[in-house]
C-alpha cells in the first residue's frame, strides 16, 4: 500500500481556522449567549412578520383563529411603522389583497437594530480588550 498517497490526501482535505473563528474563541461565553440570543429574538420576529405580509398579501381569511391570532401578535411589532405609508387594498372576487409597506420597513428595521446591538455589545468587548 502506498503510504505517500494517503499523507498527501490527509494534507490536501486540511482546512486552514479563519480569522473569525479564532476571535470567536476569545470570546466570552455571556456575550456568544447574548449575540445568539439577539439574533434568534429576530428571527422569531421576522418569520412571523414574513407570514403577516403574506398572509395579507394573499388575502387570507380573517375569520381563521391562526391568522387572528398571528394578526394581534404581529400588530404589537408593527404598531411603531403603521403610519409611514399607506396600504394599497385590491378588492378580488373572494379575497381582499393588502400590500403593506409597514410590515417590510418593521422587518428592515429590527434587522438593523439587533444587528447594531450585537455591534455595541462587541466595541464594548474590544474596549475591554476580550477580543483582538
Amino acid at each position: 500500500m502506498d503510504n505517500s498517497r494517503n499523507e498527501y490526501n490527509d494534507k490536501e482535505f486540511k482546512f486552514k481556522e479563519s480569522a473569525n473563528h479564532v476571535n470567536e474563541l476569545k470570546m466570552p461565553l455571556w456575550y456568544l449567549k447574548s449575540r445568539h440570543g439577539i439574533y434568534y429574538t429576530l428571527g422569531v420576529i421576522e418569520v412571523l412578520l414574513a407570514f403577516r405580509f403574506m398572509f395579507k398579501l394573499l388575502g387570507a381569511n380573517t375569520l381563521s383563529g391562526f391568522v387572528v391570532f398571528l394578526y394581534a401578535i404581529t400588530n404589537i411589532v408593527i404598531a411603531p411603522f403603521s403610519g409611514i405609508f399607506d396600504s394599497f387594498v385590491t378588492n378580488g372576487l373572494a379575497a381582499q389583497s393588502v400590500f403593506e409597506p409597514a410590515t417590510l420597513i418593521a422587518m428592515m428595521i429590527y434587522a438593523i437594530a439587533a444587528w447594531g446591538l450585537v455591534r455595541l455589545i462587541r466595541i464594548n468587548l474590544l474596549k475591554n480588550d476580550y477580543v483582538q
